[in-house]
């Protein structure tokens, strides 16, 4: 099989001739059509990630058709289009992942090839109403999104919710998942371009956070956020705390901004407001996903495709920071 690879730290990835993988019992083999980059996929590039081992056969999204099964109990999987579970070995407990929980792309190879072999429990049936692009963009970011608005922030019709640094997966995600939920969303970002966009997506408005004024603004606009959906941290942590309504939930899923600021608790004990830590999700998450995205007709948004043999340009894009939505290869 032809798989991308990324050879050492900082270089290009390649395409390069793999051995095609074998499923053992319990594991299914998904001929891929299509698979989508995250940022940790230019992290592992950059080797800003625990545990690397190069060279490494990176992704974590995918879609594709079951080929083979290890096990004959599992052939009904045969000829079903799918995606894939990201999280691998999740545990029992839905409240954390457990000790030998890892994502999918390192150290177990990825998605970014023609063939994969994956376990079973992590095969969902493809929304039908996707295309097999669209599918791929899907996992990752959905399953990090949904546990962030509807498992932590435990978002519910009606809420007022703001999504923070719109135009990555995860926070497109999140707008389109809080919004079919029946929430009202505004977004932020520093290109008006983008909040253009999440408008076209159904967010009521936006406001710019390079502003020096911007909480000012969202207050004028919106007034306090019920649910606050945030991936970056750093300095605009404090102002977002500062935005949240009485009982509000504030659930962040990553730290690209940083350290945050000093918070005065005052800022949270008297609205008696969360702030909850979020990350990937459990399989049962994952598998409500799919139906939810497929019911409420939510379409990722893909920004670019480029076939397999360019993946050193879809890194490059990627890494640009100027997508809106999910850049996916094309893998068939």
């Amino acid at each position: 099989m032809r798989a991308l690879i990324l050879p050492e730290k900082d270089q290009p990835p390649r395409v390069e001739e793999r051995p095609d993988p074998k499923p053992r019992a319990g594991e299914a083999r998904v001929r891929l059509t299509a698979a989508a980059l995250n940022h940790r996929d230019v992290f592992i590039r950059r080797g800003r990630y625990p545990g690397i081992r190069w060279p490494v056969l990176g992704g974590s999204d995918g879609c594709g058709v079951v080929d083979a099964v290890g096990d004959e109990a599992d052939a009904d999987w045969i000829g079903r289009r799918v995606v894939i579970d990201p999280s691998l070995a999740w545990g029992d407990d839905p409240r954390v992942q457990g000790p030998d929980y890892s994502i999918l792309g390192m150290p177990r190879d990825g998605t970014f090839a023609e063939l994969i072999a994956v376990p079973v429990g992590n095969l969902q049936p493809a929304p039908a109403h996707l295309t097999d692009h669209q599918a791929a963009a899907l996992p990752l970011a959905g399953l990090t999104a949904y546990r962030a608005v509807m498992t932590r922030a435990a978002l519910r019709p009606g809420d007022k919710a703001l999504v923070t640094g719109i135009g990555g997966g995860v926070a497109i995600a999140a707008l389109q998942i809080a919004r079919a939920a029946g929430a009202e969303v505004w977004v932020t970002s520093s290109r008006p371009a983008k909040i253009q966009s999440a408008e076209r997506l159904g967010a009521r408005g936006g406001f710019l956070y390079t502003d020096d004024d911007w909480r000012a603004q969202a207050e004028a606009a919106a007034g306090a956020f019920d649910v606050i959906i945030d991936g970056a941290g750093g300095a605009g942590f404090g102002d977002l705390v500062r935005l949240l309504a009485p009982a509000g939930r504030l659930a962040f899923y990553g730290g690209t901004a940083g350290k945050w600021p000093a918070i005065l608790p005052q800022h949270l004990f008297f609205k008696q407001v969360s702030i909850l830590a979020s990350t990937m999700g459990s399989h049962a998450e994952f598998a409500a996903l799919c139906p939810f995205v497929e019911t409420h007709g939510v379409v990722p948004v893909v920004d670019r495709v480029f076939p397999l043999a360019e993946g050193a340009a879809a890194f490059d894009r990627l890494e640009e920071g100027k997508q809106f939505g999910k850049i996916v290869l094309a893998i068939d």
